[in-house]
């Protein structure tokens, strides 16, 4: 099932070059926004969002 708009923990992990395992950890932690429909959904917006609270500009 596709879900407009969110993404899989394994295309999240895919993004960020980390293990699906890292990326629940991180979901757990809140460090990335996530809402369960399922499994655990992150919206684009979100990991963008998570991306830029990361980076050093």
């Amino acid at each position: 099932m596709l879900l407009k708009g969110y993404l899989t923990v394994e295309q999240v992990a895919k993004q960020l070059g980390l293990s699906e395992y890292r990326v629940r950890e991180l979901i757990r932690e809140k460090q990335i926004r996530a809402t369960k429909i399922g499994q655990w959904r992150v919206t684009s917006e979100d990991l963008d969002n998570f991306i830029r609270s990361r980076s050093n500009l």
